[in-house]
């Protein structure tokens, strides 16, 4: 008798921890992805000289004024 309610109960466990554990590390990793997503997502900014839009991270600053090129920068001096 004893035998078969700790069998029993092992399967419970065993299926909790299938089912229900995966969920909450599944769940863990998709919030630590939308994070990182929000850090990586940079700021766009026009370019003064053609009006392009580029990520600020890869735009050149000067005078404060962003251009999307050195060809930009040039023209605009």
């Amino acid at each position: 008798m004893i035998l078969k309610l700790l069998l029993i109960i092992a399967v419970i466990y065993i299926v909790y921890i299938m089912f229900f554990k995966q969920k909450s590390v599944v769940k863990s990793n998709t919030k630590t992805k939308r994070k990182k997503r929000s850090v990586e997502a940079d700021e766009m900014v026009e370019c003064q000289q053609c009006g392009v839009y580029v990520e600020i991270s890869e735009a050149i600053l000067s005078n404060g004024k962003y251009y999307c090129s050195n060809e930009c920068l040039k023209e605009a001096k």
